[in-house]
């Protein structure tokens, strides 16, 4: 058993689910830290301990830090809307803070990919600022970014599996031929976990991809395929964010908040422009084909293990129809205008 203390922030979201399950695998000694650990406690193995403490609360955090070798920070806010930015970098201070006073070895943190050369969508730029925040506390920090995540219960893959199966024909946006270079569930998971283990003595920062680069049109033909099913898509011109986050509320699981700051963020390219990752880890990331293929597998399981709904599910409820059915005049007449 590796003796050495591990902290995981956002256990009860869809990465730090699947990692809490690969970290307690390994033999690790894990510490959950939980808004609410009753929610929690029932999903941990016996040995994994589960701490009250909020990452926007600094008072809160010097129990959960106590004796910790390594944190890792896979928190986001994307529940609260337009004010996500704000909170995150609050909490990604608060959280490196109290990492230094208690003498933690290094941060691990998951970030997105994006240009910093560009102007970034809000939603980019902010992922990209907690990590420098994260940085700023002097603790080593090791960030990875990667592309979308393709897995059984991602928001991604929800998101396409959603729109595939529902609509026999898409009128799409510009965004839906953007490239990006999604990469699996299983290969983050595998980055994350030799993360712990690499030399650390300053901070590090890896883009982190699978091994194709394809457009989000192409990961939904591929879906598709391997589904058996049909589609047309027929590319417009324009469709602001605004109609297109609504389009994506209607005929997904995506709620509106969440639905407009992705679909503000698909119009970035996501790849990978440094290959460092290749030569530090022994991940090799496997292709869209693979990681669509296994995300099916276990998608046609009752449940998935972990859902990016996980951590929203008691922050916004499920709209009625009499709401969906209004929304759904009022995306028509907009559209038709």
């Amino acid at each position: 058993m590796n003796e050495r203390l591990v902290l995981l922030s956002g256990a009860t979201g869809y990465i730090g689910g699947r990692l809490l399950k690969a970290l307690e695998a390994q033999g690790r000694r894990v510490r959950c830290l939980a808004r609410h650990p009753e929610f929690l406690c029932r999903r941990v193995a016996a040995g994994t301990e589960v701490v009250a403490g909020d990452v926007t609360d600094a008072a809160s955090l010097a129990p959960a830090f106590r004796g910790v070798d390594t944190a890792v920070y896979l928190v986001h806010s994307m529940q609260h809307g337009s004010a996500f930015a704000g909170r995150d970098r609050e909490a990604a201070r608060c959280f490196s803070a109290a990492a230094r006073a208690a003498g933690v070895r290094r941060l691990l943190y998951l970030g997105g990919l994006g240009d910093d050369r560009q102007v970034l969508s809000d939603h980019l730029r902010s992922r990209h600022e907690v990590g420098e925040v994260l940085r700023a506390a002097g603790v080593p920090v090791l960030e990875f970014r990667a592309s979308i995540i393709l897995g059984s219960g991602s928001l991604s893959f929800e998101l396409i599996r959603a729109l595939v199966e529902r609509l026999p024909a898409m009128i799409t946006p510009r965004w839906v031929e953007v490239i990006a270079q999604p990469i699996a569930i299983e290969d983050v998971l595998a980055y994350l976990l030799a993360g712990l283990d690499l030399p650390l003595p300053e901070h590090r920062l890896f883009e982190i991809g699978g091994a194709d680069r394809v457009s989000y049109g192409d990961i939904m033909r591929e879906y598709a395929r391997q589904r058996g099913l049909k589609r047309l898509m027929l590319p417009v011109p324009v469709l602001t964010p605004k109609l297109s986050s609504l389009w994506l509320g209607l005929v997904t699981p995506v709620y509106a908040p969440v639905g407009r700051i992705l679909v503000d963020s698909l119009r970035h390219e996501t790849v990978v422009r440094d290959p460092a990752a290749l030569d530090v880890f022994p991940v090799r990331p496997r292709g869209i084909r693979e990681a669509i293929a296994a995300a099916l597998r276990n998608e046609d399981h009752e449940f998935a293990q972990t859902r990016w709904s996980d951590a929203l599910s008691a922050v916004r409820p499920r709209r009625d129809w009499g709401e969906r059915a209004l929304a759904t005049a009022w995306w028509t007449r907009e559209l038709c205008r």
